[in-house]
């Protein structure tokens, strides 16, 4: 796609869901979008950017006689025209050029002028009723008056192109709309908002600054700008770099409350692992019964743990098969429990550990787990404390000693406590979730660590008294991947700076 000459097109597209519904809206961007909307609407009122006015959508025999419109009118005018009177032409058009229009449906039409809309063209938004007949129409009419259909993301593609958003804002534009949870579209909003841009541009910023210092160092040297001595570089390197540390960090927790986490529920049979399920679903999802071994296939939801999404995997419990269909089970149980992010280990608490369970628990191995002791409610059994879990010593992926929890899936006692167990392991506890601009995209998180990684070749360049040409070349390197998140650093970005800091030529 040329994205240069594509710029000059009147681009539209149906923007609701495919579907029927209440209503429907229909968006035209482009230098053209007033001029190819008038033949067929029939305002009450001139339109004035950005509010709405109720009006008719129409269809003539000629598209050409109903050319001359409001919509054509100067922009900005605020003088409210009066409601055309039902069988008479609105905006002063003709009897005999009305008398050719055919109402197709009441509409809504939004008008927002250039600069001040999303994609920063002129934007008519047409809201109609819901039917995919009467958008499609209305789309079809469009086109017949010059417009083209838009591509996938091109209306956020402009609003990139013209400036209005940079790269990051766009992606979050299409994460808000994949939100499956309500904690989901609010990191998608800071991040649309500018969140991971804001937190980045000072970091470039000194690297910026420390790149125009070395290349003024070389370019102007006769004209007594200092060269900077190595310790300074490199504690101007530790300076940018711990912040993009920590950034780079935070795509740990960032990742899960993108893409969510997988938990699959391990356990030899009649342990309680569906009746945990159901619990933590609220619902009655998976089978359950006093029979061992109910459980022959795997059973998944989605539910939302603080705004996280979580799928939880019920499996067939784990031991000794006594068929065919149980063992073949038992086999997606253990390929689950190697793909999980985090497992739920359950024990029988009423019972004495047996060699299963130790078996799974080694199984389970460093993975990183929650030992779930089920069924505390019974009674008149030696239960197995937690302080008999064979976890010490172990740990999950981030360090930390796997931990216990005391659970009755019958009465609902430690639920709340497994819950915030599984938040622990997330990070929804250690500070992540209150700190705007964490990493939540793969493709952050690479730019990222290819920017440390420069950074660590410039570290090692200054060490080996390699000459500042050939140090820029590093930090230039490093500099690239965070244009590549927020934006393109320019040459006259770098000169300006020099010759701002600098007194050069006095």
């Amino acid at each position: 796609m040329n994205l240069e000459s594509n710029l000059d097109d009147t681009i539209v597209a149906i923007a609701t869901p495919t579907g029927r519904g209440g209503i429907g809206v229909v968006r035209l961007s482009g230098p053209e979008a007033l001029q190819i909307a008038a033949p067929m609407l029939r305002l009450n009122h001139e339109l004035v950017p950005g509010r709405a006015v109720f009006g008719e959508l129409v269809e003539t025999s000629s598209l050409a006689e109903v050319k001359a419109s409001t919509l054509t009118r100067k922009v900005g005018e605020t003088r409210m025209a009066q409601p055309a009177h039902v069988g008479t032409a609105a905006h002063g058009c003709p009897a005999e050029q009305n008398s050719a229009m055919q109402r197709i449906d009441e509409v809504v039409v939004t008008y927002f002028a250039k600069p001040h809309s999303y994609t920063t063209d002129d934007v008519i938004e047409i809201s109609a009723h819901g039917s995919p007949v009467v958008l499609r129409h209305i789309v079809e009419l469009c086109l017949a008056n010059g417009a083209r259909f838009a591509e996938p993301g091109e209306f956020t593609m402009r609003a990139f192109l013209n400036g209005r958003i940079d790269l990051t804002q766009a992606e979050a534009v299409r994460d808000l709309i994949d939100s499956q949870t309500l904690y989901q579209a609010k990191v998608a909003a800071q991040q649309l908002e500018g969140a991971l841009s804001r937190r980045l541009q000072p970091i470039k910023q000194k690297l910026v600054e420390l790149i125009a210092q070395l290349e003024a160092g070389i370019d102007f040297a006769e004209d007594d700008v200092s060269i900077m001595p190595d310790q300074a570089i490199l504690d101007r390197i530790l300076v940018i770099r711990a912040p993009l540390q920590q950034l780079h960090a935070s795509f740990a927790y960032g990742k899960i409350v993108h893409e969510g986490l997988t938990l699959a529920i391990v356990g030899r049979p009649n342990v309680g692992k569906s009746s945990l399920f159901n619990r933590l679903v609220e619902r009655e999802r998976a089978i359950v019964t006093a029979t061992p071994g109910t459980t022959r296939d795997l059973v998944s939801e989605t539910v939302a743990i603080d705004g996280i999404p979580v799928k939880l995997v019920d499996t067939a419990g784990i031991r000794v098969a006594l068929d065919e269909v149980e063992s073949i089970g038992i086999q997606k149980s253990m390929e689950v429990l190697a793909d999980a992010d985090l497992v739920l280990v359950v024990l029988d608490a009423s019972q004495t550990r047996t060699e299963e369970d130790n078996k799974l628990l080694r199984q389970v191995g460093e993975r990183p787990a929650i030992v779930v002791m089920n069924k505390v409610d019974l009674k008149g059994n030696d239960k197995v404390g937690v302080e008999e879990i064979p976890t010490s010593g172990k740990t999950n992926q981030k360090g930390t000693p796997l931990s216990s929890v005391c659970t009755s899936a019958l009465t609902g006692e430690g639920i709340a406590e497994l819950r915030a167990e599984i938040l622990r392991f997330v990070g929804g506890e250690s500070g992540s979730t209150s700190e705007a601009g964490f990493l939540t995209n793969v493709r952050h998180q690479k730019l990222i660590s290819d920017s440390l990684a420069a950074l660590d070749a410039a570290k090692t360049a200054v060490a080996g008294k390699i000459p500042h040409e050939m140090l820029l070349l590093d930090l230039y390197g490093a500099l690239r991947p965070l244009d590549a998140i927020t934006g393109a650093t320019t040459s006259d970005d770098i000169l300006n700076l020099i010759f701002s800091t600098f007194c050069i030529g006095k």
